[in-house]
């Protein structure tokens, strides 16, 4: 394993917070997301996305080659990338209506628990990815749980204005 493949799938350690370290994960998915924004707004993190699941696969792959277990607790990048892909809805609207993207937090709220909600719970296409055992399956189970999450999500903005009203 290299020390690289282990600082990009740990997510810089991260991974290695107890208890639940997939909690740990997306929760510091949340200010480097905010970070990715200052730095480049609405497409460096949209270019993120892809770039992190890329590394997150190769990331794993290395990690894992040596070792029985497909999907170790510590390997947190794929909670990364599935709770930005959640999060994308929030930043696209944010960015669309010229706000800064914490002023829409519910909308930041909503997609950590949901996310963590698919992530844990793993429906339908999500529970299917897992069972792949490969690194590809443990970035993709995340991927799906962050688009189902980003989805209702969405929903909930839509529906927003009818809890806040003016």
């Amino acid at each position: 394993m290299t020390r690289l493949a282990h600082l990009i799938g740990t997510v810089l350690y991260v991974g290695h917070l107890r208890p639940a370290p997939g909690t740990w994960g997306s929760l510091a998915a949340l200010p480097l997301a905010w970070a990715i924004w200052q730095l480049g707004g609405l497409w460096l993190f949209l270019l993120a996305i892809p770039v992190a699941f890329a590394k997150g696969v190769w990331a794993t792959r290395v990690y894992t080659a040596q070792g029985a277990d497909h999907d170790p607790s510590e390997i947190v990048i794929d909670e990364v990338v599935g709770q930005w892909i959640a999060l994308a809805p929030v930043i696209i609207g944010a960015h669309a209506a010229g706000q800064d993207i914490l002023a829409l937090y519910p909308g930041w709220i909503a997609a950590f628990l949901l996310f963590r909600l698919f992530d844990i719970w793993k429906p339908w296409l999500v529970g299917r990815a897992d069972r792949r055992g490969d690194a590809m399956g443990v970035m993709l189970d995340d991927a799906w749980a962050g688009l189902f999450a980003a989805v209702i999500t969405l929903g909930l903005a839509g529906l927003s204005h009818l809890v806040f009203l003016p």
